[in-house]
């Protein structure tokens, strides 16, 4: 394998990279570099965490001329994070080059800090599609002299939705520039671009699909949705990662876990795209410099993340393709270190799961922490109560109860309304209980308003006396009254007991 100044880079640089630990270049480098450096355009496809940023930074520094006050390199990326590392890697290489410097160009940012910056012959702009237009609108930033354009994950940017941002910025560009195109996979709207901006460019494939670094490990755990939240937290504190990125399909889930581990008192914060940039740069930084160790986020934020000392990645929601599976976990055993990779996976997720790894030609080892299969859930759930043919509770009921593990039993819809129905009649029982008495014929005596005792079979609503066609009287001693409350003569009397006759 050629080194660095093999493939033409100068020894001034070779010795940086050397002081940062880089001391061969990776295949995308190797294979990158001497036509970039022949001036051709290349097209790479290479996953991330391949060292590809390098690959167009190298040579795009060696070419450069440091006494020309006009932008002659130009990056253009999907997100902010990754506009700032790229920014980042060519302010250690350019720290001792007098006349060049670079800008990052982003949203979120002060336009009047970019502005000032920009008056002072900036050689290098690396900036996202948004912030790039406004400045070109403004008349801020020209790029009819650039040399060199850039554009990295191109996939990513299709998938945001930057395609046509992006080629308004090509067309503001001269057609002599040399252009290079990064992507970890090449959808067809890509090749189309590609094709229509591009010279004569050199395809470049470093493995179809690169699986990951033989330093991580990984290990797939099956659980349901419900109790990934008591898994994981189960699982931070049995490994105890020194940092750890927690990977969640929506901005939504990843708030939302967030709470969780916050009220658990663990070191954690959140990264998203609705944060503000001043927000997100505080929570990388509180990341890089140890004070969180756990950073729960989506992949578009956390895309080209590249953290020391990252010791585990947790899958918490799996990801839909090997690609962002290599993307996710390549954030730990980097730089040859080792890492440690754990992804949740439900029974639907399985077909998922074996596609990634089909792709990649890997098995991934599956555990099981005992108290998250469905199926022990089954056979562990209360039996449901089983009615005997009287109508009363059989020997189902009693499991329910009673094999629990001294959980609440729960209630079935019966034991709710037998309670409500009791409730009911105790909240609506009179205090003198001597009013409800009951004979042997089994109807039930009530007294209403008149005093005139009344008699009802029992559950059946009695009608009023005056509807019954004759009035009810008990007994036929001298002690008779009428229904309005007066006693009956013995005139009345006799009509009453004739009118019963």
């Amino acid at each position: 394998m050629p080194d660095f100044i093999a493939l033409g880079i100068s020894e001034t640089i070779v010795n940086k990279l050397r002081g940062f630990g880089v001391a061969k270049p990776t295949p995308i480098q190797e294979q990158a570099i001497p036509f970039v450096m022949k001036g051709q355009d290349v097209i790479a496809q290479a996953q991330t965490g391949t060292g590809k940023t390098f690959a167009f930074i190298l040579p795009i520094l060696e070419k450069l001329d440091p006494h020309a006050s006009h932008v002659q390199a130009l990056i253009v990326t999907p997100t902010r994070e990754l506009a700032l590392q790229i920014t980042e890697e060519f302010e250690k290489l350019i720290k001792d080059i007098e006349g060049v410097d670079v800008l990052a160009v982003y949203g979120g940012q002060d336009v009047d800090k970019q502005l000032k910056k920009l008056r002072r012959n900036v050689q290098i702009v690396v900036g996202t599609p948004g912030r790039l237009l406004d400045h070109i609108r403004r008349g801020t930033v020209q790029l009819s002299d650039v040399s060199f354009l850039v554009l990295d994950e191109a996939d990513q940017m299709l998938h945001i939705g930057f395609l046509n941002e992006v080629e308004d910025i090509i067309r503001e560009t001269p057609k002599t520039r040399q252009t290079m195109l990064f992507s970890a996979t090449m959808p067809e709207e890509i090749r189309i671009l590609a094709n229509k901006h591009m010279r004569k460019s050199e395809y470049i494939q470093v493995e179809k699909t690169q699986g990951p670094a033989d330093t991580v490990k990984q290990i797939a755990i099956h659980t349901i949705d419900r109790a990934k939240q008591g898994t994981l937290i189960q699982l931070v504190e049995t490994h105890r990662p020194y940092l750890a990125v927690i990977f969640c399909r929506t901005k939504r889930r990843v708030s939302k876990l967030y709470e969780v581990l916050k009220s658990h008192k663990f070191l954690c914060d959140e990264l998203h795209g609705d944060l503000s940039q001043a927000k997100r740069e505080q929570v990388m930084k509180r990341f890089r410099d140890g004070e969180v160790q756990l950073l729960i986020a989506t992949d578009v934020a956390a895309r080209g993340l590249d953290v020391e000392g990252v010791t585990h990645v947790f899958n918490y929601d799996i990801p839909q393709d090997a690609e962002s599976y290599v993307h996710r976990i390549g954030r730990t055993g980097r730089a040859g270190s080792k890492g440690l990779a754990i992804t949740f996976y439900s029974s639907d997720d399985r077909s998922t799961l074996d596609m990634i790894e089909k792709e990649l030609n890997i098995k991934i080892q599956k555990q099981n922490i005992g108290n998250s299969e469905e199926s022990s859930e089954k056979k562990t759930s209360p039996a449901r109560p089983v009615r005997s043919r009287d109508g009363g509770r059989g020997e189902g009921s009693k499991k329910r109860t009673g094999g629990n593990n001294g959980a609440r039993p729960l209630k079935t819809r019966g034991d709710k309304e037998s309670a409500r129905s009791k409730k009911d009649f105790s909240k609506n029982k009179p205090r003198d209980t001597s009013e409800y008495k009951t004979g042997e014929s089994g109807r039930r005596s009530t007294s209403d308003r008149s005093g005139i005792k009344t008699s009802a079979p029992e559950g059946r609503r009695s009608q009023p006396a005056g509807k019954q066609g004759r009035t009810e009287v008990q007994g036929r001693d001298r002690g008779q009254r009428d229904n309005s409350g007066r006693p009956l003569g013995k005139t009345d009397r006799r009509k009453a007991s004739n009118k019963k006759r």
